[in-house]
């Protein structure tokens, strides 16, 4: 029997595989770059964002997964060489998941608008947002738990404006590099 074309595009080459392994690593490696805080300043965001950009939805939203699946089962690929369930329990462990969330964004956007640079940018706006909301949620119900209450305003200025502007400019340069190593590579 013939594999249809919609199939053929459906299943993942061992080329897509090996991308994907290389930017979960990348993830990794992004984590490791890191600045203590509540929620730690790291280049984990601008990982994401250029897996987007380089692999597009699909590929991007399975590297974060395995990312995501790698600190899961105990490896130290978080933020401070953390890894296993704890680290994703912790406070800042919702913008951990979040990033699938933001990723799943941008994979859904990109197949209504395409890859054009505009939209892949309001995507990677779109998905961070979606990581922003995830996280603080996620960051007050574990802070709340251990060590009382907390307003949204104090939480939005520990977890949320001091990244805006650092996470924009990840956008812009995961943008401009991604197109530059898409057209090196040939992917599409």
């Amino acid at each position: 029997m013939s594999t249809s074309t919609a199939e053929k595009k459906k299943k993942l080459t061992v080329t897509d595989l090996v991308y994907i392994a290389v930017f979960a690593g990348m993830m990794a490696i992004c984590s490791w770059i890191s600045i203590p805080a509540a929620v730690p300043f790291t280049m984990q965001t601008f990982a994401v964002f250029i897996a987007f950009a380089v692999l597009g939805g699909r590929r991007g939203a399975i590297a974060v997964l395995v990312y995501i699946l790698m600190g899961a089962v105990g490896l130290p690929v978080f933020a401070g060489f953390t890894g296993g369930i704890g680290a994703l329990a912790g406070t800042s462990g919702g913008y951990i998941i979040g990033f699938l969330g933001s990723a799943l964004v941008m994979w859904g956007l990109e197949k209504i608008v395409g890859r054009k640079t505009i939209p892949q940018f309001l995507a990677m706006l779109l998905g961070l947002l979606v990581c922003y909301a995830f996280g603080t949620a996620w960051f007050m119900v574990v802070y709340m738990a251990s060590a009382g209450a907390v307003g949204l305003v104090t939480v939005l200025g520990w977890c949320v404006l001091p990244f805006i502007v650092p996470d924009i400019l990840k956008i812009l340069l995961a943008l401009a590099l991604g197109k530059r190593i898409r057209r090196y590579t040939g992917l599409r």
